[in-house]
């Protein structure tokens, strides 16, 4: 989804900053509705087209600095003003902070969100309000951000219960995975070798002038994000936009097969990156995807087309067996579960506002159920990898711990775990180990004889 990791210079052509500022608050509003938050990918599509890519990147940042801008309006206002104008101070107040990427000066900030709230019907009667209050933080700056300096959210920019998960999860570490979240993540490029290579790509890369740098595998990172559809062989389906992280789960999978043309299921397969890797390696493989969600599924179509790739793909909740399956053994099982999505928080920043403290251990629950419905029908001798994209212990060795501790037929082959995320900005350097840039979760399964 994140192409742009900057707050836009404005140009004489630029949209009005004011405008852009209305639409920002609108998604922030979206995101923080307690009783029915919205995601940005499901809201971005209905900013107009002209706004999309400046409306982003200050979306983008404003959640990134939502914990602190929450301080500041606390110490602001006696009492929160409501959801319009509050989503809109809250976005003023996140790009008034002395932080990376901020390209407009305050004084204008203040000025286009006043001149966003008077053209809103929803805030123009607290427009005063809006322009005394930020006016006052451009006078007691230094004052106001000493007052906020020991809030957990304000120096962390996380809900408070996700702060403590990590840190409990990764005392040695939690420092570092909360500031990789704050970093805009690279856009790393997956090449299918069916229809080009590595070099071949870059090579090509080299000749548009686009930077690029090779990882491990098949992977390549770009030096700066751009749209997919400029990106040289994208459309021919010579490259897919892969994370590094993710790249790791095909080529694990697949690894020691000793069938010729393997029964393989993508059980949660949504949008089909994963299957379409998977049929990369292992053109020869049957491959079944499944997605619960019928419009996710109509994407996973799209990815293999695009790719020239094909498999089976269903409608079905994959935990419903007899819904879906013939009764023939598969030989391999991804399982990429439904998850809090908290190592990928780079690329999706709305997701931790988001999530509810209560929602992790319901999502245990889920992937549980997942892997209890998966293991019947796999092979025996057949391998099960069990993926999610969270840093979150419960999501990740605490379930395959106790998922072993009910299978004895079951054994944990050499795999990663815990990912986590590391590296600094949007770029990767050449070499640099392929899974730093989201947080994830690899188990590797082994049915036995019983």
């Amino acid at each position: 989804m994140e192409k742009t990791p900057d707050v836009p210079q404005a140009s004489p052509h630029s949209p009005a900053l004011w405008r852009q500022l209305q639409w920002t608050a609108k998604l922030v509003q979206d995101v923080q509705d307690v009783q029915a938050g919205r995601s940005l990918a499901t809201t971005i599509d209905q900013v107009p087209g002209e706004l999309r890519s400046g409306v982003q990147a200050l979306t983008f940042h404003t959640l990134r600095h939502l914990g602190a801008a929450a301080a500041l309006r606390d110490q602001l206002v006696a009492r929160r003003p409501s959801a319009a104008v509050d989503a809109l101070l809250l976005t003023a107040l996140a790009l008034m902070l002395p932080a990376p990427g901020v390209r407009h000066p305050p004084h204008t900030l203040v000025d286009q969100a006043v001149e966003a709230a008077k053209k809103d019907k929803a805030t123009r009667h607290q427009a005063g309000l809006l322009n005394a209050v930020l006016r006052r933080l451009g006078r007691e700056r230094e004052r106001l951000f000493l007052a906020v300096r020991d809030d957990l959210g304000a120096r962390w920019n996380h809900p408070k219960w996700w702060i403590e998960r990590v840190q409990a999860d990764h005392p040695a570490a939690w420092q570092a995975i909360l500031e990789q979240a704050q970093q805009p993540a690279p856009m790393v490029l997956r090449v299918n070798t069916l229809r080009s290579s590595t070099d071949a790509v870059l090579t090509t890369l080299d000749q548009h002038g686009i930077e690029a740098v090779r990882l491990d595998g098949n992977g390549i990172a770009l030096a700066r994000p751009m749209p997919v559809a400029a990106i040289p062989g994208f459309a021919e389906g010579m490259l897919s936009v892969q994370s590094a992280a993710a790249q790791m789960a095909a080529p694990l999978l697949m690894s020691g097969l000793s069938v010729d043309s393997p029964r393989v299921l993508d059980a949660c397969a949504a949008p089909g990156g994963k299957t379409a890797h998977i049929l990369e390696l292992s053109p020869s493989a049957q491959v079944t995807a499944l997605e619960v969600d019928a419009r996710r599924a109509e994407r996973i179509g799209s990815t293999l087309s695009r790719l020239g790739l094909q498999a089976d793909i269903r409608v079905a909740d994959a935990g419903l067996v007899s819904d879906w399956w013939d009764g023939i053994p598969f030989d391999r099982i991804m399982l990429d579960a439904p998850c809090s999505a908290s190592g990928i928080v780079r690329r999706h920043p709305d997701i931790r506002w988001l999530r509810r403290a209560t929602d992790i251990h319901q999502l245990a629950n889920q992937q549980d159920r997942l892997l209890a419905a998966m293991w019947p029908v796999l092979a025996v001798g057949g391998r099960l990898l069990y993926a999610t994209c969270s840093v979150f212990h419960e999501e990740g060795i605490d379930r395959i711990q106790a998922f072993l501790s009910r299978h004895m037929d079951a054994g944990w082959l050499p795999s990663p775990g815990h990912l986590i995320p590391s590296g600094a900005g949007a770029g990767l350097s050449s070499g640099e180990n392929a899974a730093c840039d989201d947080g994830f979760f690899y188990a590797l399964l082994e049915k036995r004889a019983a």
